[in-house]
């Protein structure tokens, strides 16, 4: 078995471990075991176990937020000097991230991020998503110039919650409409969050509760 076969292994192990059990309950043990490797396996590629977590999660993530900031520089050179329509600002927030992970088993793992104990959320957060927060906060500034920063820090935390609720939690969907609506169309679903989206980042301050 080469290097990369094995590095591939220990990662997928992981993940599944990791989106089954949650990340501080999986231990090395469980990951080798289930990889088929010993823990200097583990120990060569990833150093620790915060490592490889943050490996697990940007092998998923990196391309998705590659595809989205490619979106937006797009969007943006076609704007000029101009900011692009707001519509095409969270299809490039939405997009990527629907066609990524929509019916993968990543998903579960997404929602496991933000009930870990500690402050994992807050180090992940970090290191994965800090360039898509600044670009994407940056371009919704220019889009909605008039909304109040802490307001705007409200509603992108909105709209991420949404978004993965979305996919985290499909089953909801399919008993709330006892089975009239799925997570089977992805473009439908993407037109659908981004009109919600951006009818929320538009409404007016004075309408918060």
């Amino acid at each position: 078995m080469n290097q990369g076969d094995t590095k591939t292994r220990i990662l997928e192990a992981a993940e599944r471990l990791f989106a089954e059990n949650g990340i501080a309950a999986t231990s090395l043990r469980a990951i080798t075991a289930a990889a088929g490797v010993n823990l200097a396996a583990v120990n060569y590629h990833f150093q620790s176990k915060e490592a490889l977590v943050h490996a697990v999660y940007a092998r998923r993530l990196e391309p998705v937020n590659r595809a989205r900031l490619e979106m937006l520089d797009a969007q943006e050179a076609r704007a000029g000097g101009g900011s692009p329509p707001l519509e095409e600002i969270m299809d490039a927030f939405v997009a990527p991230f629907l066609r990524g992970f929509m019916g993968t088993p990543f998903t579960a793992l997404m929602g496991r991020m933000y009930v870990e104990p500690g402050d994992f959320a807050r180090r992940f957060l970090g290191v994965h998503m800090r360039e898509v927060a600044r670009r994407f906060g940056a371009a919704l500034r220019r889009a909605l110039p008039g909304l109040p920063e802490e307001e705007m820090f409200w509603r992108m935390h909105f709209a991420v919650g949404a978004l993965a609720h979305t996919l985290a939690g499909g089953k909801l969907i399919e008993i709330l409409s006892e089975g009239r609506c799925t997570l089977k169309d992805e473009e439908r679903i993407r037109r659908r969050m981004v009109t919600f989206l951006c009818a929320g980042l538009r409404a007016e301050p004075g309408e918060s509760i």
